[in-house]
């Protein structure tokens, strides 16, 4: 039986506490009304993740799901047609955001987190009487569902030349862009090149509490302040959380590369157990689906036995289970966690 330890909370690389930095970073930071436009730590914030995707501007947002509500609201009207890839993000987890918030519907391209240009290009409907025309484009890179699945340049670009003959819009999901960056050794602006806007996490593998970045033109980003606005996501002194993406922008970034192999470890040291299946080849960044074969029970019922083992790990289907890495679990955390994975899963 695995030796006892700290309970290895891999349900999410969102569950991460702020350092003692990062919190005293919080709570030195100079703010001012976001709102009005005038907190000095957002403005510096904006102005360095705009410089880092390599666009004119960007905006600081609560979360994820509104950064990238808000490039539908940039993008579309109501009644149209949005191709995103199967599982995305936007379509999963947006609690129907797309449909609800932006009027448009969402389809489904390829598979397994990725598509090609030809996808676009089958999947394309023109403006007509009898159809939703289809507006824009959606990736996301790294792909959640796809187990942290990372999107080759070359693939980006092939769908974004598809894109461009079509005349449509191409959004990037890159919640997790950084992670991609760190996996494929491209700098994160070369990743969002081909992209009219880009959203990305502060609070997933960089360990920030809050928030989110919409970037884009200028003039997209000057209409874009009016839809975050709507949403209710005008913040007053939010300075203190743009504060803490700073800090993890400084100090978090680096070392992404480390949750990567963790992962890796991960599959590996589970890859032969009996009763799971893993293949640790499919593991690109710091996510890894473990499947269960009979007779082991559903993965809700495996989840809740880890758990009183101390291992945290989402159900992601009927027979799935999710582990995610991340700064607050270190290489022997990931060990005692495939140890304890795999004791439950023989016995």
């Amino acid at each position: 039986m695995t030796a006892a330890g700290p309970p290895v909370d891999l349900r999410s690389d969102t569950v991460t506490r702020p350092s003692p930095g990062m919190r005293a970073a919080m709570a030195a930071a100079e703010v001012g009304d976001d709102v009005l436009g005038d907190d000095p730590t957002v403005i510096r914030l904006q102005e360095r993740a705009a410089e880092l995707l390599g666009k004119e501007a960007a905006l600081f947002v609560p979360s994820g799901t509104m950064a990238n509500q808000i490039a539908i609201r940039l993008h579309c009207q109501a009644g149209d047609d949005v191709l995103a890839s199967e599982g995305a993000h936007l379509a999963t987890y947006e609690a129907g955001a797309a449909a609800a918030i932006g009027g448009v519907q969402v389809r489904a391209v390829g598979r397994a987190g990725r598509f090609a240009g030809a996808d676009v290009e089958a999947a394309f409907q023109p403006p007509g009487a009898t159809q939703a025309p289809t507006r824009l484009v959606c990736v996301e890179n790294t792909h959640n569902r796809a187990g942290g699945a990372v999107w080759p340049r070359a693939a980006l670009e092939d769908v974004a030349r598809a894109a461009r003959r079509l005349d449509l819009g191409l959004h990037l999901d890159g919640a997790r862009l950084l992670n991609a960056a760190a996996a494929t050794g491209e700098p994160a602006r070369a990743l969002a090149a081909t992209f009219d806007t880009v959203s990305l996490a502060f609070s997933k593998g960089l360990g920030a509490p809050v928030g989110s970045v919409v970037a884009a033109p200028r003039l997209m980003i000057d209409r874009a302040r009016r839809f975050r606005r709507m949403m209710g996501g005008g913040m007053r002194q939010a300075g203190i959380l743009a504060a803490a993406a700073l800090y993890a922008l400084d100090h978090n970034l680096a070392r992404l590369a480390e949750d990567h192999a963790n992962a890796r470890l991960l599959a590996e040291r589970l890859a032969g157990a009996r009763g799971v299946v893993v293949d640790p080849a499919t593991v690109e960044s710091n996510i890894v689906m473990v499947d269960l074969a009979p007779p082991l029970p559903e993965a809700a019922i495996v989840a809740a036995r880890l758990e009183e083992r101390g291992v945290r790990c989402f159900p992601f289907g009927p027979r799935r289970l999710r582990l995610v890495t991340h700064l607050d679990v270190d290489r022997a955390g990931c060990t005692r966690a495939a140890e304890v994975i795999a004791e439950a899963a023989a016995a």
